[in-house]
């Protein structure tokens, strides 16, 4: 009896193995489950249905973006993944759940329904800015090149504020969406609809408010305080005291905010 169950151990380690290997080759290598590729500069676009022209010009805005962070190199290759219908993004969401985008070493995954005229991904109702999605998760393959395999999340366990607001700290330096301002985004924060777990932007797109939290933290740390991202990394200061310090700063500097929002409206 030992004998036989020892067996069948052996067989169900064996045949979880061989399952997790297969899982692994996949999701190293997407084009097993795409139609296409496109070879676009540094990029390589797997996607099922015929590519939107307009998304390359989507991915050279994201480049120029991309480039303001201090970990940015030539040398970057990345795979973009399109759900379009290839099983590849499932698999994703299965491994890491539900999301508008997964972006970890060199890959990027996009959920949702994409619009690149009207530069947005739609998920259950809710729409996030293209491009800033794209740098967004872009800024995590940068991370995870930049810092190795165990210096990155999740191996790492650097604070979720201090990962995903750079990552939106990043993917948000575009002059043209009114959110480059820190005044101007502690107060829109602050107006926002209690109730709702987002915060909702001028063209429609929206961001997570824990994610909105992270990204004026760290806009306070490196843009007020001039940290670099990797002092900010390796600082040791809580997250309640640098907040702590932003909302001292703010309500010093609050006024400033009022001039800039009445000249953005025109007054």
């Amino acid at each position: 009896m030992k004998k036989q169950i020892r067996k069948w151990m052996i067989r169900i380690f064996a045949t979880t193995l061989l399952i997790a290997g297969i899982v692994l080759i996949i999701i190293l290598n997407p084009p097993l489950t795409y139609a296409s590729k496109t070879t676009y500069n540094s990029y390589s676009i797997y996607h099922n249905k015929a590519l939107n022209p307009a998304f390359t010009s989507k991915l050279e805005q994201a480049t120029f973006l991309l480039k303001s962070s201090e970990f940015y190199g030539n040398e970057l290759i990345l795979d973009i993944c399109l759900n379009d219908g290839s099983i590849y993004p499932t698999l994703i969401k299965k491994l890491q759940g539900p999301a508008f985008a997964r972006g970890f070493y060199n890959k990027v995954i996009l959920h949702g329904t994409m619009n690149c005229t009207a530069n947005y991904l739609e998920l259950n109702g809710y729409k996030w800015n293209l491009v800033q999605l794209l740098v967004h998760e872009m800024t995590h393959c940068l991370q995870y090149k930049k810092l190795g395999f165990w210096k990155s999340n999740p191996v790492a366990n650097i604070p979720t504020w201090k990962w995903e607001g750079y990552a939106e700290y990043i993917a948000r330096q575009d002059q043209n969406q009114n959110q480059k301002d820190l005044l101007l985004n502690i107060n829109r924060l602050q107006t926002a609809d209690k109730s709702k777990w987002e915060v909702v932007f001028e063209d429609g797109t929206i961001a997570p408010k824990d994610y909105y939290n992270s990204w004026n933290l760290v806009k306070y740390c490196l843009d007020i305080k001039k940290m670099s991202y990797e002092q900010l990394l390796q600082d040791k200061t809580s997250e309640s005291e640098l907040k702590t310090q932003m909302m001292k700063w703010y309500e010093e500097n609050k006024s400033e905010r009022t001039t800039k929002a009445f000249t953005l409206m025109g007054a």
